[in-house]
């Protein structure tokens, strides 16, 4: 790295539950950015990191947990389950990425062989993990991931952000980094959302911004740290 800083890439949730054409949870053209992200594991970044959802059959994102429920359609109320005055509303989801099951693993077309490191989150059956940083309790934090951890530890200062899907886990991610205090950029055309409706991706885009995130694409200067010898 030069001396702007370590960078780190996050690729968040590239996993064969979320992808055509089989995953119950599939992000349209999920797969067709793994060709991108090859690209970027390509270039020096201090630490190149994949993240998955790694859930219990019994995860509570799941509609089948919850009587009268169905997946996309339902909502359900998660509470802090340190603090009941801190809750979080959430969509239900058909079962996905089902610890140790196929659905669970990194797509065969990205090259996982250049990976430094795998964070699984979403473990705790009791709170939704869209960020691979951890639940979005605050009062206190609970099940975080060892995420933050280990990119201070590497003495990061940058994360460059992709992967599925940008408007949950991609969003969420992203955010958190930045309010770690990493200088934080989201790739956005190495992700795909689920939101392809003519106001979808802006609405991301505008919500991550206003968090300190800036968003970039694969040609932005942004980028030259980790390409610079």
């Amino acid at each position: 790295m030069t001396s702007q800083g370590k960078a780190a890439l996050v690729i968040v949730d590239l996993q064969n539950d979320f992808c055509p054409p089989d995953g119950p949870l599939a992000v349209p053209g999920g797969r067709d950015i793994a060709p991108a992200i090859n690209k970027l594991l390509d270039l020096p970044f201090a630490m190149k990191i994949a993240t998955r959802d790694f859930h219990p059959r019994d995860h509570v994102s799941f509609a089948s947990q919850h009587a009268e429920k169905q997946p996309f359609t339902s909502s359900h109320t998660i509470t802090n389950p340190e603090n009941p005055q801190e809750t979080q509303e959430t969509i239900l989801w058909p079962d996905h990425c089902v610890q140790d099951t196929s659905g669970c693993e990194l797509i065969s077309e990205l090259e996982t062989s250049k990976l430094d490191l795998v964070v699984d989150k979403g473990q705790d059956k009791r709170v939704e993990s869209y960020s691979a940083f951890g639940p979005p309790f605050r009062s206190p934090r609970v099940s975080m991931s060892p995420l933050a951890d280990t990119l201070r530890e590497a003495h990061v200062t940058h994360v460059f952000v992709c992967g599925l899907a940008w408007d949950f886990c991609v969003k969420a991610t992203a955010i958190d980094a930045a309010e770690e205090g990493f200088t934080t950029y989201a790739l956005q055309e190495a992700c795909r959302g689920i939101d392809r409706s003519a106001k979808g991706p802006a609405a991301t885009r505008e919500e991550m911004e206003k968090h300190g995130v800036q968003v970039i694409g694969l040609d932005s200067k942004e980028l030259d740290m980790v390409r610079a010898p």
